[in-house]
């Protein structure tokens, strides 16, 4: 399953057409505005409208990403306060419109308490959302991040941690983004160290919990923990080590998603769809080379 990071300027419903017309099969969105803590509430015509949209396009599944502005790992304050709150709203949204999967970095330790203070925080703040929203239906997915500045989940081990630590684990997932995999150190310069990154991912967090894939190449090389997205195939992610990640059976079915600038290429073609044939491409396992008799 295949798609992209959308807009729902206009209405929700607008991420759906226009991953219909790029012919995709998936969709990630925001919900809500994700530069703002507070955002009116989903109406029954907002809700209804992508219902109507679902059925008619066919995408699926949604994927939402959460803002930007959360941080489950600040310690006690305002900044904290606003991010349990907007988590909440986030996975009632999901819920609302029936989105399966929450991609949320897991936060930043802003040097308080350090790695491990970071970590118990957002555990804390799983496991209070957790027993306030005992009925939600939405798996929150823990990207692995590049752990810029003070951010926490760059390491698996990270969110392995966190899996050991909440009371509710089977609530949790795992989101996978190959451009923050290479910027945190892991080696996706060849094939074979793809396959050791994947072989790690499985022995520490195992292949099952990994639900959704963000597909981005990185304008920074390996190691250098910023995060900055390029068009596949521009930046330092191999592209055998790109092939590896997409061909890899355990992700068959899991959504694969470009975060990658929206823009149009010199000849005028949109890169979304530049970066989707690409990466359709690149999933197709390689026939192998026919021998000659003579060799």
């Amino acid at each position: 399953m295949f798609g992209s990071h959308l807009s729902i300027a206009g209405g929700h419903h607008h991420a759906l057409q226009e991953a219909r017309a790029l012919r995709m099969d998936c969709v990630q969105i925001f919900t809500k505005n994700q530069r703002q803590w507070d955002t009116p509430p989903l109406t029954d015509d907002q809700c209804r409208t992508w219902f109507e949209h679902r059925k008619s396009t066919g995408i699926g599944p949604v994927v939402s990403h959460a803002s930007y502005l959360i941080n489950l790992a600040a310690p006690s304050g305002e900044t904290r306060s606003k991010s349990l709150a907007l988590f909440r709203d986030e996975l009632l949204r999901c819920a609302s419109l029936d989105i399966p999967y929450l991609v949320i970095h897991p936060g930043s330790h802003m040097k308080a308490g350090g790695p491990s203070g970071g970590l118990r925080r957002i555990a804390s703040a799983l496991n209070r959302t957790h027993r306030d929203l005992p009925d939600i239906n939405v798996l929150t997915c823990l990207e692995v991040t590049a752990g810029q500045g003070t951010a926490l989940g760059h390491r698996f081990e990270d969110l392995q941690r966190l899996l050991d630590t909440v009371r509710a684990p089977e609530r949790l997932a795992v989101c996978i983004d190959t451009a923050h995999m290479l910027a945190a150190g892991y080696d996706l310069t060849s094939s074979e160290g793809a396959r050791s990154v994947i072989d790690e991912l499985d022995q520490v967090l195992g292949l099952p919990r990994v639900k959704v894939l963000h597909v981005n190449d990185s304008k920074t090389p390996r190691g250098s923990r910023v995060d900055r997205h390029e068009h596949l195939g521009h930046g330092h992610v191999a592209r055998d080590a790109m092939r590896v990640v997409l061909q890899c059976s355990a992700f068959r079915h899991a959504p694969k998603i470009l975060e990658t600038a929206k823009e149009d290429r010199a000849d005028g073609r949109p890169w979304d769809a530049v970066n989707l044939a690409t990466m359709k491409r690149w999933s197709k396992a390689k026939k192998p080379t026919q021998r000659r008799a003579s060799d």
